[in-house]
């Protein structure tokens, strides 16, 4: 009792002194406590030591433990003033003559590499969190971070960028290491010029690790993970940019549970000009069972706190943290994957079933380059990919593993390889079943991608009543327009792509293609474009009335219409009089239409 209350009483006493005195009087009160000396010292922020080895007492840890900002605010006032080609994330626009020379490098990147290297290293970004980032704390002790960046003959600017970008805008203290690993690239500059530059302007602070074979995406990173040595890993791709304060809000959940993977919100910066935009605010990641990556809608509890972690199924890809302990306990990637694909799938699964926890965090946000194409072959033999899924599928999806293969007969013949290393993991740590994964996890997966599908409401050619011309989306990819074309089964030349559906999803689409029509506008003439199907209505949420023909847009409160002259389609107010906005299609289930039609 006796020695209870002369704890408190020295407990009582440190407060007061701390508020005089500081650092000086907890040194002197806890004498002998060289953890807690030092940690009070740098105000708290040191390295995160395994746990149950900090040698400090529980009321001094409760005392010295706290939120605070980590903005850099001198760091931002001076990227607010930055000026010039692509500053504050803004497009770069090429001259006449630039844009004659800017055709050697699209070719061999993919983007518009003559536009990156018009950019600074150091470009600033704008801010464009949500306005609630601006006031988030986090503990003042996090641990560090090693960030591991594969590439295979990555542009000169778009790397060096990326490197300056997570550097400078991340806490020193915070940032243990950055490394870069080299998949055998063939660019010259990416040898010796590319160590030289990095030892000269960043000194130990970044690694350049050259693999001595082409391994593919996978083994790379694994490569990268083994040379780790920060308290956590955090993999990024070889062209992405970091925003403000990128980095404590990936770290702060790990802070509470090691077992936590934490998830960069995804910008976009734009191939052709280097705009960076926000992709979205935010969706969790979830997939169809074709392992096509889809997105499910936020929560309403996620909705109500827009600056908060909130879980997701599964990750985009390339762009997460994961304490390094726990991504080996998990026994990292499956190396027994190649190349590419699957991967994403095969880690999520594994850290939610075996006790794991995964979060997006809206407050970190990296921006990310969508190449136009692919600039060079993988290096994998075969149907790579198929055996990749088919390995996640047979470790980790137990009975549900069927939906994948009914839409995909041919992936029960490929062999997997040997799995047994994988089953022992799931094994050791005794691991929930995929089932419990479905229930808890992604509940409402199955509500907009079922495993099996319904029919469409209505599919094929989509005919134009004012003249024989069809809808023609000539196999586009996102963020681009299309047209009317002539129509394919009237046997004139010039149509590409015209079987189209109208699916359950109440989205119009290619045959079995994920990109949807979309409209952004509910101007006249508002421009319709395609854009990956979410499934979650909104911009890409469509009507047909099955009386008049037409195809309502809800959202904008408009109809799809066109000019025959042009070939130009768009959306205009609703007219049931004009002809340019009846459209014939093919194949209609008229009951799902009419009901359809009728729920408002």
């Amino acid at each position: 009792m006796r020695r209870n209350s002369i704890t408190l009483l020295k407990f009582v006493i440190a407060a007061i002194l701390f508020l005089a005195a500081g650092p000086i009087a907890m040194k002197f009160l806890f004498r002998g406590k060289t953890y807690t000396d030092e940690y009070v010292e740098t105000r708290g922020k040191m390295p995160v030591e395994p746990r149950g080895t900090h040698d400090y007492n529980d009321e001094v840890k409760e005392f010295v433990k706290q939120k605070i900002d980590w903005h850099n605010y001198k760091q931002m006032a001076e990227d607010e003033n930055r000026v010039g080609p692509g500053e504050q994330g803004a497009a770069v626009i090429l001259s006449a003559e630039e844009e004659r020379l800017k055709d050697d490098l699209y070719k061999v990147n993919g983007f518009n590499a003559f536009a990156s290297d018009k950019i600074s290293l150091q470009r600033s970004l704008k801010d464009i969190r949500h306005p609630s980032c601006k006031d988030m704390k986090y503990w003042n002790k996090l641990p560090n971070c090693s960030i591991v960046v594969p590439f295979h003959n990555e542009h000169w600017t778009t790397l060096l960028r990326l490197t300056y970008s997570v550097i400078n805008r991340a806490p020193p203290e915070l940032l243990h290491e950055v490394i870069l690993v080299d998949d055998f690239s063939t660019k010259k500059f990416l040898k010796d010029e590319l160590d030289n530059y990095m030892k000269e302007h960043f000194g130990n602070k970044v690694k350049v690790i050259h693999a001595e074979r082409r391994e593919g995406l996978i083994r790379t990173r694994l490569l990268g993970a083994k040379h780790a040595t920060g308290d956590v890993i955090l993999f990024l791709d070889s062209h992405v940019e970091a925003n403000v304060n990128y980095l404590p809000p990936l770290l702060d959940p790990i802070a509470d549970d090691y077992r936590t993977v934490v998830c960069p919100f995804i910008d976009v910066i734009d191939f052709e000009n280097f705009n960076y935009r926000a992709q979205d605010e935010g969706a969790r990641g979830a997939f169809d069972w074709e392992f096509f990556y889809k997105r499910l809608p936020l929560l309403p509890e996620d909705l109500k706190h827009p600056s908060q972690p909130f879980k997701s199924p599964v990750m985009a890809g390339g762009l997460f943290a994961i304490s390094r302990k726990w991504f080996w306990e998990l026994g990292g990637y499956d190396p027994g994957l190649d190349i590419w694909g699957g991967e994403q799938y095969e880690l999520s699964f594994k850290l939610w079933q075996c006790g794991g926890m995964m979060v997006d965090a809206p407050c970190s946000r990296i921006g990310h380059i969508y190449r136009k194409f692919a600039p060079f072959p993988n290096p994998g033999v075969g149907d790579f990919v198929g055996r990749n899924y088919r390995r996640v599928a047979e470790v980790w999806m137990d009975e549900y593993a069927e939906y994948l293969y009914k839409r995909r007969p041919h992936y029960r013949s490929i062999d997997p390889g040997d799995i047994s290393e994988q089953k022992a993991v799931r094994e050791r740590l005794k691991c929930k079943p995929f089932k419990w994964f479905m229930e808890e996890i992604a509940f409402d997966l199955v509500k907009i991608y079922p495993p099996v599908e319904p029919p469409p409401f209505a599919g094929g050619e989509f005919r134009s009543a004012a003249d024989d011309l069809c809808i023609d989306t000539k196999f586009r990819n996102g963020n681009e327009n299309f047209k009317l074309d002539n129509c394919i089964k009237d046997g004139k030349s010039g149509g590409g792509e015209q079987e189209l559906e109208l699916t359950w999803h109440k989205d119009i689409r290619p045959k079995k293609r994920t990109v949807c029509f979309d409209v952004s506008t509910s101007v006249q003439k508002a421009p319709v474009i395609l854009f990956n199907c979410h499934g979650m209505g909104g911009n890409q949420r469509f009507k047909y009335n099955i009386d008049t023909k037409q195809i309502y847009h809800p959202i904008s409160n408009q109809c799809l219409d066109c000019d025959v002259g042009s070939r130009e389609l768009f959306m205009n107010p609703c007219d049931t009089h004009l002809e340019t906005q009846k459209w014939l299609i093919s194949d209609v289930n008229a009951t799902a239409v009419r009901k359809d039609w009728s729920e408002r």
